[in-house]
């Protein structure tokens, strides 16, 4: 889905996103009000990563005696329309806490052959608990909408927020903090069978502590993975005996791996496994590494943005989870120049560039050596030779433009920029039941201006 507030003159926003879902996939229950799962108390997932949220307990405090419904909600914002969605600032009643609402019309999602990206999205939407990516607080539809209840970032997406830099580029410690949480969520989609395929600064929104939450998940790919631990990076280059290999069940059929399911495996095999001394675990050695890199999934979908499709995805080969790491590779080179390295005069020419054009870098800004070397091995048009191809982030993170970076306290580490509060009595409440009146004229994009004062300040999915 696109899901970021869009800037209507910049065209890298247009996107393609082939579905080739019939009309006869499987739907959502029929029934005036359906939840995913509950939300009480008692039944709530367990997200560690969310404890002592108050948007939790906000929510509880509602859903354990009933249902939650739209009217439930006071709609104070449109924050911006996606491919398959409008999105707005809600507050629930009674409570002063404020969600993110994405608002699906049925019939135009049906129409549009969309149930199935839909449902995707909801499904790993559900999985997730990394600080990095989105908390789904609720799900429930009514006879007209599909509605998902989710955290609301207040500081906008990365790519306002470099519009906004004195020179329109960010500076290499500031790009290098975002990408290291960028990079962390992508390793845990992975870790989940997920292959994320939309990474842009649109779609990385920046939280109210200046941290980031990666957003937009309905052109992901599911499949499964195996995740494995190795003995180190030299036993995995020289031996080449690990494996962290993911297979396409079937883009439509969603087929993934809850985290707990995890049950990773330390090479070699039991059979012919050392002592620990030896394996290095403990004495002398170097910690072990974990691959839980999908290198096998396939997808021929063409789904995307212009300036960030992989070459595989424009030649029509397949693809897999590669395709991640080259849109990482144009996402950092985005942050530190301020422009994507093969955007053309147009849309047919950007993809002609990405395919058959070298790689180079401006004279200015200039990033250092290891930030280009990093960007090198990102953005090789082979898939098979590029970084991380089989250790996944693990080989990124141990470059050199990473040096000094503490993975463990990475959510600790102070952000660049930290957004202005939000004021949100500024915002006059409107009835809940105005709700879908509104929604059904947000969602016909025809009769909608992308000029409308509303997008002001706020850009969310």
């Amino acid at each position: 889905m696109d899901t970021g507030l869009e800037n209507a003159s910049y065209s890298k926003n247009d996107s393609f996103k082939e579905d080739p879902i019939s009309k006869n996939g499987p739907t959502y229950a029929n029934q005036n009000v359906h939840h995913s799962h509950s939300s009480s108390t008692e039944n709530a997932p367990l997200r560690p990563h969310t404890g002592g949220d108050i948007r939790w307990e906000a929510i509880n405090s509602i859903s354990y005696r009933e249902p939650l419904t739209i009217s439930h909600f006071r709609l104070l914002k449109r924050l911006g329309y996606g491919d398959i969605g409008s999105v707005y600032l809600v507050e629930l009643r009674g409570t002063n806490a404020f969600f993110a609402m994405k608002v699906m019309d049925k019939e135009s999602i049906a129409s549009r052959n969309k149930l199935i990206r839909t449902q995707t999205e909801r499904e790993i939407l559900g999985l997730l608990d990394h600080p990095f990516l989105p908390t789904l607080y609720s799900y429930f539809d009514t006879d007209k909408f599909y509605c998902l209840v989710m955290e609301f970032c207040s500081g906008g997406n990365l790519y306002s927020l470099r519009q906004k830099q004195p020179s329109k580029y960010f500076t290499e410690e500031a790009a290098r903090f975002f990408a290291s949480e960028v990079l962390l969520a992508i390793e845990y989609l992975h870790m989940l069978g997920i292959v994320y395929r939309d990474l842009k600064p649109e779609n990385v929104l920046v939280r109210e502590q200046g941290h980031i939450m990666l957003s937009d998940f309905d052109l992901s790919l599911r499949c499964s993975v195996n995740p494995t631990l190795v003995k180190s990076s030299s036993t995995y280059m020289n031996s080449g005996n690990a494996s962290a290999a993911g297979i396409l069940e079937n883009e439509n059929v969603t087929h993934g791996v809850q985290p707990s399911s995890f049950f990773p495996r330390i090479l070699p095999s039991k059979k012919s496994r050392k002592s620990k001394s030896d394996f290095g675990l403990f004495v002398g050695g170097a910690l072990p590494e974990l691959m839980a890199e999908p290198t096998n999934v396939r997808s021929m979908s063409f789904v995307g943005t212009h300036e960030y499709l992989a070459p595989e995805i424009i030649r029509g080969e397949g693809h897999g989870s590669a395709v991640d790491w080259w849109t990482f590779g144009i996402f950092l080179y985005e942050l530190l120049h301020g422009i994507t390295p093969f955007k053309g005069s147009g849309n047919r020419a950007t993809l002609f560039n990405v395919v058959g054009q070298p790689l180079k870098f401006p004279d200015h800004p200039h990033a250092s050596s290891a930030a280009r070397d990093l960007i090198r091995g990102l953005l090789v048009k082979e898939p098979h030779k590029r970084i991380a191809y089989k250790r996944g982030a693990t080989e990124i993170k141990q470059h050199p433009f990473f040096e000094g970076t503490n993975w463990a306290l990475v959510r600790s580490a102070t952000p660049p920029h930290i957004p202005d509060p939000v004021d949100f009595s500024q915002y006059a409440c409107k009835d809940a039941v105005q709700l879908e009146k509104k929604v059904t004229n947000v969602n016909d994009k025809n009769n909608t201006s992308q000029d409308d004062s509303s997008y002001t300040d706020f850009e969310y999915f």
